[in-house]
């Protein structure tokens, strides 16, 4: 038995199909945990810019939304009952939660990298996500938080994630400068991770400066507020002039085409540009001839694959200070209300709190 209502965050189409979609918060089912299963009852879940996307769009990138969705992926809580095969975890423990894995062995998931498998993710357009007070979830999928770990440092291990996943791939290394373009929350976690791997300097750009000062709170060597008119070829003399250099890496988290391309413009030859941020459209115009003869090579990255044990022990060691990200906290219930402060960009990170015992950290 449950002690409260299981209240779920959920984007219903419209009637019409027009956009935004409604928001509502709904009563949801509790389901039992099958065997290989856990019974969460969920603490906090961060609104990530997907979710806006497709409450406001009623899509992710080409990915439409086709029924009624819970929302969330970005999150943490306690364990409340499992399956009879799972042995890792008892009742009691605090987890967070992997929103993401892949619903068969194939050739992806046989050598570790099964963020390109088929997968179930939460919150996509077709998965129910795990902002509700109770989920079930594959045990596997669900890592034990240290005691000094807090739910909402366990809630912002998955944006870590995408900054870690990100910046492996992109191999920054010591004494590497990096510029990261954007400073929302993934291009603030990508700033803590560049530097927590060795980057000797790191210059942020962002149009909005209270973002950029929370980015020069946590690190950032240089910041840089990209006007109105400029363009990505100016913003890159700025980067350059600022750091003394062109940068090794760079960390795009906006993709928006403007950034794309000047990521390409300030990378230093021979170095490669990381795409991270998803754009409106699949197809920009970027200046690939100067990327081709400069050998600037252009990786992207979806998700993340092995980082939920690296990401917990780097907050864990106090390798990382992730608290800074939280700005705004609301109740389960008033869910809405926070959907709707993201969408004036005054806060960083916002969290939902879904045990009604536990309002703070």
């Amino acid at each position: 038995m449950t002690e409260f209502a299981n209240l779920g965050v959920a984007v219903h189409k419209r009637p019409d199909g027009s956009t935004p979609c409604d928001l509502l918060v709904v009563e949801r089912p509790v389901v039992e945990p099958e065997d290989n299963e856990v019974l969460l009852h969920i603490n906090s879940v961060g609104i990530c810019g997907s979710d806006v996307s497709v409450w406001r769009k009623g899509r992710l990138a080409h990915l439409a939304l086709e029924g009624p969705l819970v929302l969330g992926h970005e999150s943490s809580g306690k364990v409340l009952r499992c399956g009879k095969n799972v042995k890792h975890l008892i009742p009691g423990d605090r987890v967070a939660i992997e929103p993401g894995y892949p619903l068969r062995q194939d050739e992806f998931a046989k050598v570790g990298r099964y963020n390109l498998s088929d997968q179930y993710f939460c919150s996509i357009p077709m998965s129910n996500g795990c902002l509700q007070r109770y989920f079930t979830y594959p045990a596997d999928y669900c890592y034990k938080l240290p005691d000094n770990v807090s739910f909402e440092e366990g809630a912002l291990v998955e944006p870590l994630s995408v900054a870690i996943h990100a910046c492996r791939r992109a191999e920054v290394q010591l004494g590497h400068n990096v510029l990261v373009c954007g400073a929302g929350p993934i291009g603030l976690v990508s700033l803590i991770v560049a530097k927590a791997m060795g980057a000797a300097k790191v210059i942020v750009t962002d149009m909005l400066e209270n973002r950029l000062e929370v980015a020069k709170s946590l690190g950032a060597d240089f910041i840089h507020k990209v006007s109105k008119g400029e363009s990505p070829m100016e913003t890159a003399r700025i980067v350059e002039n600022l750091l003394g250099c062109m940068p090794e890496r760079t960390i795009e988290c906006t993709g928006a085409e403007a950034a794309v391309q000047t990521g390409i413009y300030a990378t230093r030859s021979g170095g490669c540009l990381m795409l991270i941020g998803i754009g409106p459209s699949e197809s920009i115009n970027v200046p690939i001839v100067n990327a081709a003869v400069r050998e600037v090579d252009i990786k992207g990255c979806i998700k993340y694959c092995n980082t939920w044990p690296t990401a917990i022990q780097m907050i864990s060691s106090g390798q990382v200070n992730v608290k800074p990200l939280v700005t705004h906290r609301f109740p389960l219930e008033d869910a809405i209300e926070a959907f709707n402060a993201n969408l004036t960009g005054k806060g960083i990170k916002i969290m939902i709190k879904c045990d009604p015992t536990d309002r703070g950290i």
